[in-house]
């Protein structure tokens, strides 16, 4: 195997993202890609299948391989010549490259694609990139089969939330009397009166940031019943914990996220490598579980109309944001306890296997990202 010395700009030309606000958005099955991935979907494509992606401001660091044609966004760099070399072996090489990267730009951390090309690197020849790509991709591919399997699962519960509590099929449906809509013993009432307690994150500065102890979750990480890894690891200490008295985030309490879109999405916290807490910008909710089930106000909030509902309610003309006092004036159907029970006993199997599937994608990116430097760096034959 052959290494060969050279600048980045030997082995790729990177090229700037193109904008593309909110209001020229047409729903489309192409991609839009910004510098912390896939954002949403667009009607037109600006590059060519296959691609590869790298944040030029937010996530640094972070490099995405696409598949399909797609639409790089103003905050990404993206590949717009391989100059002969292995498109997946590319991505996992400028992963590598940029692992420890730092910005010279103090204010706003970001990349110049001229800079990036002056980069001194080392590649090999064709053959080896292929083996490295293979060696890598197995992992991603493994990663990605998980990530299918825990979307079907909670595809299932979402599904007969539907079922029973939008489209009032719920068992012995044939046989309940309704009256203006609500099933007899179903009661009309707000989510306030469905949760015992309903708080703000932490409002953690920068300066306060460091350390190993509990993890700081983003409203980034917030995803529609998921966590959503960004790879934007921050922390605070025990310390920093206790002299800005946190709330620790549990499993089973309830994160929303009072923005951007979808406003009030909602994740129901599930057991995590970490220690953590929030940001100040995702609510904490508790269940009153005298009247309702954990497991159905996650699917609650996630409902189209309540994401609908808080966006509505939200306010602020650049970044719109939905105050807790609006969170608890939600209207809520609340169906019987019993009933909640049948529908968590359906739904937290399913939630298990999927915190199963998710410990299983931690495992195989630690060991890729391992593998990563010592195949780029020549250790390991190949």
């Amino acid at each position: 195997m052959t290494w060969r010395a050279s600048r980045l700009g030997d082995v790729l030309t990177l090229k700037r993202g193109h904008d593309l606000p909110d209001s020229q958005r047409q729903d489309g099955d192409v991609p839009v890609v910004s510098s912390s991935g896939i954002t949403g979907r667009h009607s037109e494509s600006k590059a060519k299948a296959p691609g590869v992606v790298t944040g030029r401001y937010g996530t640094l660091g972070e490099v995405f391989y696409v598949e399909e044609d797609y639409w790089p966004l103003n905050t990404a760099l993206y590949v717009t010549d391989f100059k002969g070399n292995h498109p997946r072996f590319v991505a996992y090489f400028l992963q590598g490259v940029l692992r420890n990267y730092q910005s010279d730009k103090a204010a706003v951390p970001g990349v110049n694609r001229n800079v990036l090309h002056e980069l001194k690197v080392r590649s090999p020849d064709t053959k080896a990139q292929e083996r490295i790509a293979d060696i890598l991709s197995a992992y991603d591919d493994l990663i990605e089969n998980n990530r299918r399997r825990m979307a079907l699962l909670e595809e299932a519960a979402q599904h007969l939330y539907r079922e029973w509590f939008v489209r009032l099929r719920f068992p012995g449906h044939e046989h309940a009397r309704i009256a203006d809509g609500v099933p007899n013993g179903w009661q009309r009432r707000t989510f306030a009166e469905a949760y015992s307690s309903l708080e703000d994150g932490d409002w953690i500065e920068t300066k306060d940031q460091g350390g190993d102890d509990f993890r700081l979750l983003q409203i980034s990480n917030i995803g529609i019943n998921e966590f959503v890894e960004t790879g934007n690891f921050r922390y605070v200490t025990e310390e920093t914990f206790k002299r800005l008295n946190c709330r620790e985030i549990l499993p089973g309490h309830i994160l929303i996220a009072r923005m951007p879109k979808p406003i009030g999405r909602a994740w129901l916290v599930m057991e995590m490598p970490w220690r953590m807490i929030t940001a100040v910008d995702a609510a904490i909710a508790v269940a009153n579980e005298e009247l309702a089930d954990a497991y159905f106000l996650t699917h609650y909030l996630n409902a189209p109309a309540s994401l609908e509902h808080c966006e509505r309610r939200a306010v602020g003309a650049t970044r719109p944001r939905i105050a807790r006092r609006e969170l608890a004036g939600l209207p809520l159907l609340l169906p019987p306890r019993q009933l909640q029970r049948h529908f968590r006993e359906f739904a937290e199997p399913l939630n298990c296997l999927r915190a199963v599937l998710y410990r299983q994608n931690e495992k195989l990116r630690a060991a890729r990202d391992l593998l990563l430097p010592r195949l780029m760096g020549g250790e390991i034959a190949v």
